[in-house]
């Protein structure tokens, strides 16, 4: 899977966890301080990742990146 794959589904994800624009999402964007995450959306997030690209990831670390780029980085490992 390529990396601008990986960002529409990372993209696609956020915006259906968070209830927003898919248009909001940036590769800059941060999830609690310009996506307005909690830390429940926080895990959140982490399932749905976890669902749309059929991974298992170490929660502890996933929940540690701050960035939707961070995001794409840090699934990329897991879907080589």
């Amino acid at each position: 899977m390529d990396r601008s794959e990986i960002q529409k589904r990372v993209t696609s994800v956020v915006a259906s966890v968070l209830g927003i624009d898919p248009a909001e999402v940036l590769p800059a964007s941060n999830f609690v301080f310009d996506l307005g995450a909690d830390s429940l959306k926080s895990v959140e997030l982490v399932a749905g990742f976890e669902e749309a690209f059929d991974i298992d990831m170490d929660a502890d670390k996933a929940r540690e990146v701050q960035t939707v780029e961070g995001a794409v980085d840090f699934i990329a490992q897991y879907v080589k």
